[in-house]
């Protein structure tokens, strides 16, 4: 072969593949932290209509990824209902998000685990993608302005909350000791 195709074909290889990385890498980055949480309308979960992360502007929200068939998230499930339990008011809330799930298997995850905080429901994880998930569960703290203040890619529990996440809430959201 002469040295022009030769060059030509390894340019065209480099081309391609980095395409194929752009491609492949695009979305996957992790949301960080002070960045803004995307907030596309969903449908609810339990409830007919849509709702987006941006109705709960204001307060802090602690944002699950979950799904009916992971089983991390039923150890994690009565942990997060709990938190919202103690917690729960004008400043603070926790916000599900039902990914890469059927609604029906979601809702009924929800119904079981006596879920009362507000259900999403991102069938094809589209919005999960948007935060950088890699899976489930993830959870996310955004501050009122709706910019990441913590996050944990993995399950929380009660130990993980009180460490991580309560110190970083205003007082009037934290339990009386």
């Amino acid at each position: 072969m002469r040295p022009r195709v030769i060059i030509a074909v390894v340019a065209a290889v480099a081309i391609i593949a980095l395409l194929t990385f752009g491609l492949l890498s695009k979305g996957n980055s992790r949301l960080a932290d002070g960045e803004s949480a995307p907030s596309p309308q969903l449908p609810k979960l339990e409830e007919h209509g849509k709702g987006s992360l941006k109705e709960y502007r204001g307060k802090w929200v602690l944002v699950n990824f979950w799904a009916s068939w992971c089983i991390p998230c039923r150890d994690e499930a009565p942990e997060l209902q709990k938190f919202q339990e103690e917690h729960a008011g004008a400043n603070f809330t926790v916000v599900g998000i039902d990914t890469q799930d059927l609604s029906d298997d979601g809702s009924k995850f929800a119904r079981e685990y006596g879920l009362t905080y507000p259900q999403l429901h991102d069938g094809n994880g589209e919005n999960g993608h948007e935060f950088g998930t890699t899976g489930v569960p993830e959870n996310y703290l955004l501050e009122p302005n709706g910019k990441l203040a913590w996050d944990e890619p993995g399950p929380v529990d009660s130990k993980i909350l009180e460490e991580h996440v309560v110190p970083l809430l205003p007082p009037t959201t934290k339990k009386e000791a």
